[in-house]
């Protein structure tokens, strides 16, 4: 949801370099690089997770900046420290990289379309101060 909102604005092939859907831990670990020892230890859906995931996409493309956004939609998936609606949102640039939390509620799309706000948020915050 996250690509198709920033590819959704013409001329986006000349800033976007690609996205990945790591939806899976083996994805998180294998694609991105996440260490398994933070998923073990901190959770997928994690500050954690988040920052290495961002890390992973920034060093996979060979982009300027990178976002990753990991999380629990709903309504199953929650435990009691860790609920439908909370999600992590990282942010990586070299030298740079930070993990947001947000706490969602409402249904599942809900949850997905408030995640792919905030993301675009904080990425056009960050690139507004850090880059002009």
């Amino acid at each position: 949801m996250l690509g198709s909102a920033v590819t959704s604005v013409p001329g986006s092939s000349g800033y976007f370099l690609g996205g990945v859907v790591a939806y899976g831990n083996d994805s998180k670990t294998e694609i991105l690089r996440v260490p398994k020892e933070i998923i073990a230890e901190k959770g997928a859906v994690s500050e954690e997770t988040a920052r290495y995931m961002a890390i992973g996409v920034r060093d996979l493309f060979g982009s300027d900046i990178s976002s990753s956004v990991t999380g629990i939609a709903g309504p199953g998936g929650g435990t009691d420290s860790k609920h439908a609606g909370l999600v992590w949102i990282g942010i990586s640039a070299e030298g740079d990289t930070f993990a947001r939390k947000f706490d969602f509620g409402g249904c599942r799309e809900s949850v997905r379309n408030s995640a792919v706000n905030a993301a675009m948020g904080l990425i056009s915050e960050y690139v507004l101060v850090r880059f002009h």
